[in-house]
């Protein structure tokens, strides 16, 4: 066990005068604010109470993190001092491999182990099941009107997906709860005592817990099933023997008991105040589903479920001028990190719409990056989004108790009463799922090749709200399990029991559109998504739209909002010839901010006359076939960045000489060197070998899985990187580039 308060300052050790993170309300309030008001005078200071030094400025903790080697996570765990009691049980030399407290190889061979269970694609395959156990867990307070959300949902619903994913019954329910509370005490014992009126009870269900994991660990080998337990008791060694053993992976499932379960609930309860105190955040939403992920990793940017994260100093350093000796623990700041104006603009505004959401440090960096991470972003904007679906008017009740359980290390909230309009309840009702079954209540050809289908609940209920350049799924085929097309909305946002969508018959696609055209009529059901949106329409004072044949689906409610907004506009709408140009008769309302310009009449757009003057403070949209596309990036040369957005039907084309080869890639902060061969992406084989990479479309249209460049030369084959971005190569999208040609071995920052 550490020193306690009983630690002096000394001129080698300076601290803050009545810091105390025990007591002090303001810490838990607002950790980001606390650390805001300490951090410019104090960067670096000592904290007697838990004999370690407090790093604050962002550049200072990216250095910790940033070398295993000079800050080792050993001390983490290693300090545990288990009662003698429990020592044959739960030796010292077992908890300290502990994954939040061990170093490789030992951390790399454990973390391996359990990788595989994490993966960014299994995580997204629990998403149907994380929303599905969130509908039946609201079913059962939804008409309450008021209740405490941490314990009634936000606890519930990880715990239940955390014992889903491991294959455990509700035999084990009690003791997996209890375990997440017993397993943050211990971790945290490290450097912060245990009361002493609970230490004992603490370690004596702890150990129990480990014992009757074993038990399940050693039935799992025996009788192995399709789940993270079984998967972690049967993983072997190059030799074929177990790697781990049940005594070790018990371990570690006790750390996915606290972390798997109680942060990402920790996190929900944090964005619904953020929510509070951002209504038109929440609006926007609940308009649009795609945000809350973003919502999700704003809130933990802004209040990370833990706030320190801790290592130990392996050699003397020095961090904004104090000086650290080898041997002391240094405890980092992830919250003020995370909100250092120094790093970030506007560090303590709930903005949703930052360029890089997922640069805060939530989940820290490197080696011990949070093996959970896909789950708790999965699981968190899963959970906050049902919940809002089903219950929109939920707000904290007018006073929030300060309830937290009063650790340093990881504060926990334990209430955050709440109360919402028991009419949500009723109104869920009558809204459809995930996919709903729509009836076609009109259908017209509105050109040569064009026909709009108007789209209705078959009760006439209201339809998710959405915000112009959203599109739907539509699932074709006579049992609505054909292809699944996507198509604009480019009906009144404002209209909320139709929606619209136009469908170009194209023979030579996959067959969609064809079957739309010939089998589907008014009376005809069509199963449909809710709305997402990947081409938002932001506010400006000016806007120039550039439209070509149907890519004027998504830009006719853009037009209808900028027009109530107030904004100046102009359409320049080409087609091959007037007869296949869509929706030309609502457009006829606008008069001559419409330029019709059909290529049989005109010739090619004259884009060099719209765009060729720069327009201040005007956004640029389009949205057409490939070569229109490519033609307006070349016009818009000159805009300013930020000026030009764009939808493409689908990836640019990239023309391949020559077969693709194998190379090497070597994923820098993971340790691992693999081999991607033709017809494998850089994304699956990181997935492979237990590497979380972000991505999202895997066709490089969304730049989710961006990834820096450390050595050799990428062939872009992206749709995101300018020619400039691509040749600079500094950065690439892992889901389809791969090595240039010649380049035998990529480093990348994975």
């Amino acid at each position: 066990m550490t020193t306690t308060p009983t630690a002096l300052q000394t001129p080698e050790r300076p601290t803050v005068p009545g810091f105390d993170l025990i007591v002090d309300d303001a810490y838990y309030e607002d950790p980001a604010a606390f650390f805001a008001s300490i951090r410019d005078e104090h960067p670096v200071f000592f904290y007697p109470f838990i004999n370690a030094w407090i790093v604050t400025r962002r550049k200072d903790v990216e250095v910790v993190l940033g070398s295993w080697t000079d800050f080792s996570s050993g001390a983490n765990s290693a300090l545990i001092d288990v009662p003698d009691r429990h020592r044959e049980a739960v030796p010292p030399e077992l908890i300290s491999q502990m994954l939040v407290g061990s170093d490789p190889p030992s951390h790399t061979l454990h973390r391996a182990v359990a990788q595989p269970g994490f993966t960014k694609a299994r995580m997204e395959a629990l998403r149907s099941q994380i929303e599905a156990r969130a509908h039946r867990i609201i079913d059962r307070f939804e008409a309450n009107g008021s209740g405490n959300i941490i314990e009634d949902y936000c606890l519930e619903l990880t715990t239940q997906t955390l014992l889903a994913h491991m294959g455990l019954g509700w035999e084990h329910d009690a003791m997996m709860r209890q375990l997440r509370d017993d397993n943050a005490r211990v971790l945290s014992s490290a450097q912060e005592p245990i009361p002493e009126d609970i230490v004992d009870d603490v370690w004596d269900r702890y150990v129990a817990a480990q014992l009757e994991l074993r038990r399940i660990i050693e039935d799992r080998r025996a009788h192995p099933r399709e789940d993270l337990i079984s998967d972690m008791a049967t993983a072997k060694d190059k030799e074929g023997d177990y790697a781990l053993t049940p005594a070790q992976i018990a371990l570690h499932l006790s750390e996915f008991a606290q972390a798997g379960a109680d942060t990402t609930a920790q996190a929900m309860a944090n964005a619904i105040m953020y929510l509070d105190r951002s209504p038109d955040v929440l609006a926007e939403a609940i308009a649009d589903p795609a945000l809350w992920a973003r919502v999700f990793e704003e809130t933990v940017r802004l209040r990370p479920s833990s706030t320190f994260t801790s290592r130990r100093a392996e050699k003397d350093v020095e961090l904004s001028g104090v000086r650290i000796k080898k041997g002391d623990m240094v405890w980092i700041v992830l919250v003020s990190a995370n909100t250092d104006p120094d790093w970030i603009d506007r560090p303590f505004e709930f903005d949703i719409h930052r360029p890089d959401p997922e640069s805060h440090l939530a989940f820290t960096r490197g080696r011990h990056t949070c093996l959970g991470q896909n789950l708790a972003r999965v699981q968190g904007a899963a959970g906050l989004q049902v919940l809002f679906e089903r219950l929109p008017s939920l707000r904290p009740a007018p006073e929030v108790p300060l309830d937290f359980v009063r650790m340093v290390f990881v504060p926990a909230r334990r209430s955050l009463p709440v109360t919402w309009d028991v009419a949500d309840s009723e109104r869920s009702r009558k809204q459809a799922p995930r996919e709903m079954a729509l009836t076609v209540v009109e259908r017209r050809d509105v050109s040569d090749g064009v026909v709009s289908l108007t789209l209705a609940h078959p009760d006439g209920g209201d339809l998710p709200a959405w915000r112009p350049g959203a599109h739907v799924d539509v699932h074709t085929g006579d049992d609505g399990e054909g292809r699944v097309c996507q198509y604009s909305l480019c009906s009144s946002p404002g209209r909320t029991d139709r929606w619209r969508i136009g469908v170009l018959r194209e023979p030579e696609s996959r067959g969609g559109s064809t079957y739309l055209h010939d089998h589907v009529t008014e009376g005809s059901t069509l199963r449909v998504s809710w709305p997402r949106n990947n081409f938002t329409f932001h506010a400006s004072p000016w806007y120039l739209f550039v439209a070509g044949g149907i890519g004027i689906t998504p830009i006719l409610p853009m037009i209808e909002q900028a027009e109530a907004a107030g904004a100046e506009w102009t359409l320049l709408y080409g087609g091959r010839t007037r007869a296949s140009m869509a929706y030309l008769d609502e457009l006829a309302r606008y008069g001559d901010k419409v330029q019709v310009r059909p290529q049989d009449e005109h010739g090619l757009l004259d884009l060099a006359g719209l765009l060729g003057v720069v327009r201040p403070d005007t956004l640029v949209y389009t949205c057409g076939p490939e070569p229109l596309l490519q033609a307006m990036e070349r016009a818009t040369e000159h805009w300013p960045v930020g000026s030009l957005h764009m939808e493409r039907f689908a990836p640019k084309a990239v023309v391949l000489t020559e077969p693709d080869e194998t190379f090497e890639v070597e994923f820098a902060e993971s340790g691992v060197t693999a081999a991607v061969p033709a017809g494998k992406s850089i994304v699956d084989v990181a997935e492979e070998n237990g590497i979380t990479v972000l991505t999202s479309c895997q066709e490089g249209t969304c730049g989710t899985c961006e990834t820096r460049i450390v050595l050799g030369r990428a062939h872009h084959r992206d749709s995101i990187l300018t020619p400039e971005e691509q040749e600079a190569n500094e950065t690439m999208m892992v889901c389809v580039s791969r090595a240039e040609r010649g380049c035998s071995r990529l480093v990348l920052e994975l």
